[in-house]
């Protein structure tokens, strides 16, 4: 008996609204938030444990130190000192300070840089779980939050886990045995020095809770700021086109001055955690200094003892101190960790899917398909039934008709309910994603290239081809000629998404790219929208031995491109509204019909 695969009953999810924090009531425990860097810390554990061996060193010596100081103090009081074992002593503290110097540089070494190790995991898992993300989830991020996760989180994180660890161990180990020495020497004036220290607890208490919520919004607002400059700097053409560039200055100031107003609550609180540690250090201080001054004089306690005493208060300031600071880092280390843990924590809504796609399969059967894009209930794609086969398939249909749509769905883009696409005789949700995408090759709209070579460029999809491979597909795309006028050729760098081409340029490159890869399917998506008629015509004759044997998809509004196809689909409102061979389709389509007779106007007057 068959596994029945549960049923996948694909929900819209809403737009995500910038901010990745979820509701109080549904915050992700501690415990779960730590679990997401544990792997990390027991990979790295044996340099932890050097690590912590050598700070641990480094606290021993220093605690050493008051020790010596207090021995020769006492000579010297009693007018028993003699010059070398003075000599001696001051050896002895030169040696300790050689050796913690020695031992502070492994502590940082190693546990500094595995805090760049748990840095450079989390930025590979968090690029990595975005790889395997659907359209569904880019709908909800905009790209500056996700690189604000890459950029900010991930520096508070690598702060908490590298000095923040080393200065709530060194705090705690510090206080601990300056407080177990203190008390050796006299305990009436140790409880006396510890008598300021529960306002230090409750301020930082009270403060810590507020900088979450605060350090919180500063991230959002980072968010913002980098998702706008992101999209500003990718449409500076049109941005310049249209003289905006000062608007546009403008409103990225104001996003600015929102950051830096939010920066600075958080620095109001962070200016309170430090003057409060010192001021309970100082008040420490000026009771000691007082009360043990008199003990002195009244030779309760030896000069040496006192010395040595004020020495580890003063070595116990510093803890006080670092309690606002490892506040201040652990608050943003956990606030930045939780918004990564959220960040994780979404799922692809592709059905994962178990079995594999048969090589030889590539045949679409859609039955009563119908999709909206999430956050939206508007319907792109209504109740679709057709059969694509081997062969070309063209698609057209006013702007907005759901052309685009269908092709992002049958590229597994999108999700879709069980029982409405398949491969084959397979529902497309029993196939894993991976098996589905690999089937296909496509040309989008708008030609995504990135700021490399040409050769890149062309061969992103099939790295291992040799040059003859890649001049023949430019060749067929009709590109061939104008890289080699370029200086340098193939090897000619082309800017960020290929700024330095012509809109014809790029989709000719992306459609020499999509044969390159030699699928069994290929969408072209308006793909050649950008390229002037006589430019077409010499592409379709040279590309059309390339479809021999595939399923292709020609989406397009220019009947030349059309004429070609051996079965043409017209939509209107998501739906089909006619399906048939071109030269049928040509006498009794209204659309078809406007469209060609408009052309055809349009080639007359050009050529008169």
């Amino acid at each position: 008996m068959r596994c029945q695969r549960p049923k996948n009953n694909y929900q819209q999810p809403k737009v995500h609204n910038l901010k990745s924090e979820a509701p109080p009531d549904k915050l992700p425990s501690l415990r779960k938030v730590l679990g997401l860097i544990w792997p990390i810390y027991r990979k790295h554990r044996v340099r932890l444990l050097l690590g912590l061996m050598a700070l641990l060193g480094v606290d021993f010596l220093q605690l050493t130190i008051p020790r010596i100081l207090k021995k020769g103090i006492d000579a010297l009081s009693d007018g028993t000192a003699v010059q070398n074992d003075l000599l001696t002593l001051g050896l002895l503290i030169c040696s300790i300070g050689i050796l913690a110097a020695f031992l502070r540089f492994c502590w940082r070494y190693l546990i500094i840089g595995f805090s760049r190790y748990l840095e450079r995991d989390l930025r590979k898992k968090i690029f990595s779980h975005v790889m395997t993300m659907d359209g569904s989830f880019f709908s909800k991020y905009t790209t500056g939050s996700i690189m604000a996760h890459g950029a900010n989180d991930l520096s508070a994180i690598q702060m908490a886990c590298g000095m923040g660890l080393v200065a709530a161990i060194d705090a705690l180990v510090m206080s601990v045995a300056a407080i177990s020495f203190m008390f050796q020497i006299n305990t009436s004036l140790t409880l006396l020095a510890l008598l300021p220290m529960p306002i230090l607890a409750v301020t930082t208490r009270f403060l810590s809770g507020r900088l979450h919520q605060r350090f919180d919004r500063v991230q959002e607002q980072f968010s913002r700021m980098t998702e706008f400059a992101r999209s500003s700097i990718a449409s500076i053409r049109l941005l310049k086109a249209y003289t905006l560039e000062e608007s546009q200055t403008k409103r990225f100031a104001e996003l600015g001055q929102n950051y830096v107003r939010s920066s600075i609550q958080v620095a109001r609180i962070q200016g309170l955690l430090f003057p409060i540690s010192t001021m309970v250090g100082s008040i420490a201080m000026l009771l000691i200094l007082y009360f043990g001054g008199r003990l002195v004089m009244l030779e309760t306690i030896s000069m040496g003892d006192f010395v040595a005493f004020v020495t580890y208060l003063y070595m116990l300031i510093w803890p006080m101190m670092a309690v606002g600071w490892v506040a201040n880092l652990s608050q943003r280390g956990v606030t930045s960790l939780r918004r990564i843990f959220l960040l994780l924590s979404e799922k692809s809504q592709l059905p994962p899917g178990t079995r594999d796609l048969k090589p030889e399969t590539r045949e679409f059967r859609i039955r009563r398909l119908s999709f909206s894009y999430p956050g939206s209930n508007r319907a792109i794609l209504q109740s679709i039934n057709i059969d694509i086969q081997r062969g070309i398939l063209g698609i057209t249909g006013p702007t907005g008709c759901g052309k685009t749509t269908l092709c992002q769905v049958l590229a597994r883009v999108f999700p879709v309910p069980d029982n409405t696409l398949f491969i084959g005789d397979t529902d497309i949700n029993e196939l894993s994603p991976k098996s589905v995408q690999t089937l296909i090759s496509f040309v989008s709209q708008e030609a995504l290239l990135f700021s490399s070579s040409l050769r890149d460029n062309i061969a992103f999809g099939n790295p291992n081809a040799g040059m003859e491979l890649i001049e023949k597909v430019a060749k067929a795309a009709v590109i061939h000629d104008e890289i080699m006028s370029l200086p340098e050729g193939y090897d000619s760098m082309i800017g960020e998404k290929g700024v330095t081409l012509s809109g014809g340029q790029r989709g000719r490159v992306a459609l020499a790219r999509a044969l390159l890869c030699d699928r069994p399917v290929i969408i072209i998506d308006d793909g050649l929208a950008a390229v002037d008629t006589g430019t077409e015509q010499e592409i379709i004759n040279n590309i059309i031995p390339w479809f021999s044997g595939k399923t292709v998809l020609w989406v397009s509004q220019r009947v030349k491109q059309l004429s070609i196809s051996d079965r043409l689909l017209v939509m209107d409102q998501g739906k089909i509204s006619d399906l048939g061979s071109y030269d049928e389709l040509v006498l009794r389509n209204s659309f078809l019909k406007e469209i060609s007779q408009r052309q055809h106007l349009s080639r007359e007057q050009d050529n008169a």
